[in-house]
């Protein structure tokens, strides 16, 4: 399984911005094949898919919630996706991972990135 390793979350005070990253393992063959995807999971909710990006970086897959608000970009030379979140809000308050768009329980996924949109 390809793994990821996901960085940049805090605290945040809400319409306030931040800039998630996601990174390959350096040994990471091929990644510019990968359609990948940001998800976030709640306390007491499902994980959930906020992006998607094509493997030449088109964004796909952003849910009504985040439209306008959440920008996906990736850096093929640094094996490493993006995500920026600009005017926050207290519901976006999760844990964010980043995965091969398509994953599933069986699939392995990292730590992930606490984001916590609080005054």
């Amino acid at each position: 399984q390809v793994r990821f390793v996901e960085s940049g979350g805090g605290l945040v005070q809400p319409g306030g911005s931040l800039r998630l990253s996601c990174a390959a393992s350096r040994f990471t063959f091929s990644f510019s094949t990968y359609t990948m995807g940001w998800y976030r999971q709640a306390p007491g909710k499902e994980r959930e898919l906020v992006a998607g990006i094509t493997r030449d970086g088109g964004g796909i897959n952003y849910p009504d919630s985040v439209k306008g608000r959440f920008t996906i970009s990736r850096d093929n030379a640094k094996n490493t996706v993006y995500l920026q979140m600009n005017s926050l809000k207290p519901e976006d308050t999760a844990v964010y991972y980043c995965n091969l768009l398509g994953a599933g329980p069986r699939d392995a996924w990292g730590q992930g990135t606490l984001v916590t949109v609080s005054s």
